[in-house]
């Protein structure tokens, strides 16, 4: 097992990573805890780990309880964030109670807007159960979408402690791999040109990665969103660097219907786009072309920019949480390694986007 330490303006918080730590979770936990409430999906809860969780809390507490979602992004919503501080209330949960995310990116943003909010705040932890959510679990970002963008209602609400089981991510399916490889492949992107070039060497394939690749990637990934999220906890700054992908990336989630493309494959598409801009507005000198030909050869559905019209979703970018003074503002790389944020011309994007659309439709 490997364990790395946030320093959090709101305290430090460990990120535990190793195989069947599921089976530990007392373990984990910074204190002892009247009520325990684990939140979850259908998904999970049918691969068993719902119960493997409650297993290992039951020495914990009498009052252990859990209660299962829908799983995908159309959970991530008002009516759902509302039945689950309806649950947390019937129960009985307070200021010492526990919220446990067991899940993906999904469930760790929806559960922890739930703690963030319940009773002006308590405790959870973060364990995640797919690839994709080793960006999201930590770091403290929660939140739920609404219909007119992804992630604009929610709170910055640090974890108590995240428990990555590396068993769990054996049971994922291809698109599931392809959504959180996305988010490795960013961290590569914007900090590490030696990870990024090891990823595109090794990996000619999701189908069957090897768990060493991965799992040193997840490690490398968690290392470089820590360091970032230390020095930028609220996302005055630097931490802005993470969203490389996200401004088009989270425009085609909606767009598109949430659930008609994984988180992941649409900043896959966004970070394509952005080095296609970067490439223009920056003399980027990494090449567009050998990375569009490596996510096209790992199956991303680049297809799925024929069914969207540009100005749909320029309209959807403008609503970005970057944005300032109705200026759309992008995170684009120097060099790989180099990021920073520039402002786009709204006509020089339409036409940036334009071109790219048909480029990845050719």
């Amino acid at each position: 097992m490997k364990t790395l330490q946030i320093n959090a303006g709101q305290g430090a918080y460990n990120v535990y990573i190793g195989p069947d730590l599921r089976f530990e979770l007392s373990k984990y936990l910074p204190k002892s805890y009247d009520k325990i409430l684990i939140i979850t999906d259908s998904q999970v809860e049918q691969l068993g780990y719902l119960k493997d969780a409650e297993e290992a809390l039951q020495m914990e507490t009498d009052q252990l309880y859990s209660y299962t979602i829908a799983a995908g992004e159309k959970s991530k919503q008002l009516n759902v964030f509302e039945q689950l501080q309806t649950y947390a209330i019937q129960k009985g949960l307070d200021r010492h109670s526990l919220i446990v995310a067991l899940g993906g990116g999904v469930i760790g943003d929806l559960a922890g807007f739930t703690a963030a909010t319940f009773m002006r705040g308590i405790d959870y932890i973060q364990v995640p159960t797919t690839i994709l959510a080793h960006d999201s679990s930590v770091g403290g970002k929660t939140g739920i979408n609404h219909p007119l963008g992804k992630n604009l209602i929610g709170a910055f609400h640090a974890p108590k402690a995240v428990v990555y089981d590396l068993s769990t991510l054996r049971t994922l399916s291809a698109v599931e791999k392809r959504s959180g490889f996305a988010e490795v492949v960013k961290h590569g992107l914007i900090a590490d040109k030696t990870m990024l070039n090891q990823l595109m060497d090794e990996v000619q394939t999701l189908e069957n990665i090897r768990p060493s690749v991965l799992e040193e990637a997840l490690y490398n990934g968690i290392k470089i969103k820590a360091h970032i999220v230390e020095e930028d906890e609220q996302e005055k700054g630097v931490r802005s660097y993470l969203n490389f992908g996200h401004t088009l990336g989270h425009a085609i989630e909606a767009e598109a219907g949430y659930g008609a493309i994984t988180h992941g494959e649409a900043v896959a598409i966004g970070m394509l786009f952005a080095l296609r801009v970067s490439q223009s507005y920056l003399s980027l000198s990494f090449s567009y072309q050998n990375f569009k030909t490596w996510l096209e050869q790992l199956r991303y559905p680049l297809d799925i920019c024929k069914e969207l019209q540009v100005s749909s979703l320029l309209d959807r970018m403008k609503l970005d949480k970057k944005n300032q003074k109705g200026q759309i503002r992008m995170v684009l790389l120097k060099e790989v390694g180099e990021p920073q944020i520039c402002t786009i011309d709204e006509q020089r994007l339409f036409t940036e986007l334009t071109s790219f659309m048909n480029e990845v439709m050719e």
